[in-house]
């Protein structure tokens, strides 16, 4: 009793302490406020009108400085950055026809590597940990045995998937065709002559002076790399939109060597893929879901362990596939640090910054041993968006962020259901917590994501309005049963 008494009153000792610094100036201001409207109360009609003829005002000088007021305030709204809206987004639902249990994807791999029974059984012991439920989906090509991944076929998913999320996208926002001003499309492994972007381009009859990009190469924090793109172009082109397109092109990209740190993608990653609709216009801000509040990228290229860490290469026999370095966890953990630094001062509270600003002086001047202070990132959001790249990615974010159960639930709930999509995984977070009916008016949403090279990029949302629960989308037949209890061992 004593310990919970004692853990009760530390608790509302950190929530004093929190409210003290965060309303700081309303604190200030409050006694000053109240002390003149009490020593107006006590002075009489006269006496306020004699202080007010002892105040002498000169024309000009009321002129001049209604001048400077009009025209600092014009300066002021002029160099304002302009608000970047998230009007709204698609995410790709795979045909039942895609789905592969545990027992189909063993069997393939049974027969497919069927020279290599340790390499079967080590994919059986990834799939057992790997947090995946019974419904994640592949395409088409990876079903044959042996699998075809050809060209043709990967083109075939990748009209599958972009085509279809964008027709939703037309159908929730409205938009037309035509009216696309930026179309950006991201995609790492998959990279065809014409770009995918001149596919949509030519599927859509879009425009011909719109501005079109293709990224490739970037990894899963790919999409927010797009983001950030679309943000810079819609500074410079007012009234303007942008869709982006991010997925994983799966077809050409499934291994079929031997090597163990290569076999590890074909159990974790599977198909999908998000459209997302921004736009500049003050006309969009009333219908927006979102407001784009801050976007931090973080790039440790230049360090060689970094850059390797995540690398397409051949294996001895000639396999291509993505070779995923025993490091990758220290390696993420550096860059979410080098990220969370840049972002700390932009979103925590002052009550948060100035614990973690006496710690650090702390342990520069008096004991470099001293445990370094984690912000409290829960004060600066309501949900977060972890990139579900995996059971451990989620594990060790949770841990060093101290989030719980609930913050994590919706990357944990997507890796089950969908898998890693690579750079849409955000999306379907996002989709999750709305069809959980979570979302609320003035909700903060932060999207963590990695990629190869390596980087982290982080993106804040802002939620413009409560968000109604969807009767669609990509959880719409199965929200109901999540959240499910995902056991540390599947057992197969």
């Amino acid at each position: 009793m004593s310990d919970f008494s004692s853990s009760v009153k530390l608790k509302y000792v950190k929530l004093g302490y929190q409210y003290l610094i965060n309303n700081f100036l309303t604190v200030l201001l409050i006694p000053i406020i109240a002390a003149i409207v009490i020593e107006l109360l006590r002075m009489g009609p006269e006496e306020i009108l004699s202080v007010l003829n002892s105040l002498h005002f000169e024309f000009l000088h009321i002129l001049c400085s209604s001048f400077l007021i009009i025209f600092v305030s014009t300066v002021y709204f002029m160099s304002k950055p302009r608000t970047v809206y998230l009007v709204d987004y698609s995410c790709y639902k795979p045909p039942v026809t895609c789905r592969v249990p545990f027992s189909s994807f063993m069997e393939h791999s049974r027969l497919i590597l069927k020279d290599n029974p340790k390499s079967v059984e080590f994919q059986m012991r990834i799939l057992e940990r790997s947090g995946l439920g019974e419904e994640t989906c592949l395409p088409p090509a990876i079903h044959y045995i042996p699998p075809t991944p050809t060209m043709e076929s990967a083109r075939n998913e990748a009209q599958m998937v972009i085509f279809t999320a964008m027709e939703d996208l037309f159908k929730n926002t409205g938009l037309k065709p035509k009216d696309i001003d930026i179309l950006i499309v991201n995609c790492s492994l998959f990279s065809p002559t014409p770009s995918l972007s001149a596919m949509i381009i030519n599927k859509y009859k879009l425009r011909s002076n719109i501005k079109s990009y293709n990224l490739s190469g970037m990894g899963c924090s790919a999409s927010l790399i797009s983001v950030d793109v679309a943000r810079d172009l819609l500074q410079v082109h007012p009234n303007s939109n942008a869709v982006i397109i991010s997925t994983e092109i799966i077809t050409p990209n499934y291994y079929k060597g031997n090597e163990r740190a290569m076999l590890l993608p074909n159990c974790l990653f599977r198909m999908g893929g998000a459209a997302i609709l921004l736009s500049n216009r003050r006309s969009d801000r009333w219908r927006a879901k979102y407001k784009l509040c801050h976007l931090v990228r973080t790039h440790r290229g230049a360090d060689d362990k970094s850059y390797y860490c995540v690398m397409e290469q051949e294996d001895k026999n000639g396999n291509v596939g993505i070779n995923l370095s025993k490091d990758l966890m220290t390696i993420a953990g550096e860059a979410l640090k080098s990220n969370i630094t840049t972002i700390g001062p932009l979103v925590l509270p002052a009550s948060e910054q100035l614990l973690f600003l006496s710690s650090l002086i702390g342990r520069k001047i008096f004991n470099p041993k001293w445990k370094p202070y984690i912000p409290d990132f829960k004060q600066a959001f309501e949900h977060f968006c972890i990139h579900a790249g995996g059971r451990a990615v989620i594990d060790e974010l949770q841990k060093n962020l101290q989030l719980s159960g609930e913050h994590v639930e919706a990357s944990r709930m997507t890796l089950h259901r969908f898998g890693n999509t690579s750079s849409s995984s955000l999306w379907y977070e996002l989709s999750y917590i709305e069809a959980q009916g979570r979302m609320k008016k003035s909700d903060r949403v932060w999207q963590i994501a990695f990629g190869s090279g390596f980087k982290c990029n982080s993106a804040v949302w802002k939620c413009n309005r409560t968000i109604k629960t969807p009767t669609d989308g990509a959880w719409s037949d199965c929200i109901e049963r999540y959240p499910v209890f995902i056991p540390e061992v599947v057992k197969l």
